[in-house]
């Protein structure tokens, strides 16, 4: 079974490349291509964003304009390539992770090639106080277009809060693995140890972002599962 199609929940592996091969790969500029190919030797590379994923999230960057990002967890960079070359030559991303190697070793050398390293603000911290810091000054508040989440599952929920202070009215907040392999609907008995820690952070958080009036989401079974959240007020 390919890596792509380990990422994807469709239970046809023919149906998952033909909208890959049909539909995504066609459209990919040429560096993201060259990063996702490397990236599938990383032993790793089931934590790189579904390229299916990244074409809707570059949609999604275009149609609310983005030009302010923040971007949680980044492993070898793809979502992180794939919003530098979508947002304007102004533009930026902070970019969060606790660790910079696999982005300085893979992903780095391909952003500076395309000539976009510097839209990127890379942190390496943990999320958190990356994101009070930001909150500490009053004109970050509501400033920022999009946010991408794809990092420790269990501190998705406070992540929520504060990007949704740090995101504009109208702006997108998008969380990666939100359906956790498909576990999020099968027993915790029937899964895998491992898997039980992420599986119990994503189910409180579909909860908290289905009761949250704050935001209008969509839960589009996409790569292992995105929560698309637009704030409203």
């Amino acid at each position: 079974m390919s890596k792509e199609f380990c990422k994807g929940l469709l239970q046809s592996e023919e149906l998952y490349k033909y909208i890959l091969e049909t539909s995504v790969y066609p459209r990919q500029p040429e560096a993201l291509k060259e990063l996702r190919n490397i990236t599938r030797n990383h032993p790793e590379a089931v934590m790189a964003t579904a390229p299916d994923a990244g074409q809707l999230m570059g949609m999604l960057l275009n149609l609310v304009n983005a030009k302010k990002t923040i971007e949680v967890g980044v492993f070898t960079g793809y979502s992180l390539l794939l919003t530098a070359l979508t947002i304007p030559e102004d533009g930026k991303v902070i970019a969060i992770d606790v660790d910079r190697g696999s982005y300085e070793e893979v992903g780095l050398p391909i952003i500076k090639k395309a000539g976009v390293e510097h839209k990127i603000d890379f942190r390496e911290s943990e999320a958190l106080p990356v994101l009070d810091e930001l909150l500490n000054h009053k004109a970050n508040e509501g400033s920022f277009d999009f946010a991408f989440v794809d990092a420790d599952k269990e501190n998705y929920c406070n992540y929520h809060e504060r990007l949704l202070r740090l995101i504009k009215v109208g702006g997108i907040i998008v969380y990666d693995n939100t359906l956790w392999g498909g576990t999020v609907a099968k027993p915790e008995t029937s899964t895998s140890e491992w898997r039980r820690g992420g599986r119990k952070a994503m189910l409180e958080l579909n909860q908290k972002l289905s009761a949250d009036q704050r935001v209008q989401i969509s839960h589009a079974v996409l790569g292992d599962g995105i929560t698309i959240c637009r704030r409203l007020y």
